[in-house]
């Protein structure tokens, strides 16, 4: 989770003008753009931006929707008889998988920003001089 924090923290500070993003659509690393993807930077920066205080805050602060009353003795009753270690593993390691994702796509977004302003500063000095 620290990596997704610290990730996210890093892409807030190098990007100060989303909108360069714009337009620039994602590609994997030595591969052509996606042809399926639809979403370009500029909307997977906003998405990213989003999640961010969700995660920071963690899913309960989104609505509590936990059983109350007798429902939650159904709930109780009903889940007595599964294995409860399992399912929380099978849960952390969901968890785990969407933070590496969300990581990624984070470093990649900051990575390929990074580069669009090389590309920025390349062609400026080459138009003056």
């Amino acid at each position: 989770m620290e990596q997704y924090f610290s990730a996210t923290q890093k892409m807030e500070q190098e990007v100060m003008f989303p909108s360069l993003l714009r337009g620039v659509f994602p590609q994997q690393e030595g591969a052509a753009p996606a042809a399926e993807s639809r979403t370009d930077l500029y909307e997977r920066y906003q998405l990213l931006k989003a999640i961010k205080p969700m995660v920071e805050k963690g899913l309960a602060s989104a609505g509590d929707q936990s059983p109350t009353g007798a429902d939650s003795d159904t709930a109780l009753d009903e889940g007595a008889d599964s294995n409860l270690e399992e399912r929380l593993s099978h849960h952390v390691n969901g968890l785990q998988q969407v933070l590496t994702d969300l990581t990624k796509n984070t470093k990649a977004l900051t990575r390929r920003y990074s580069q669009i302003l090389e590309e920025i500063n390349l062609s400026e000095d080459q138009s003056s001089s």
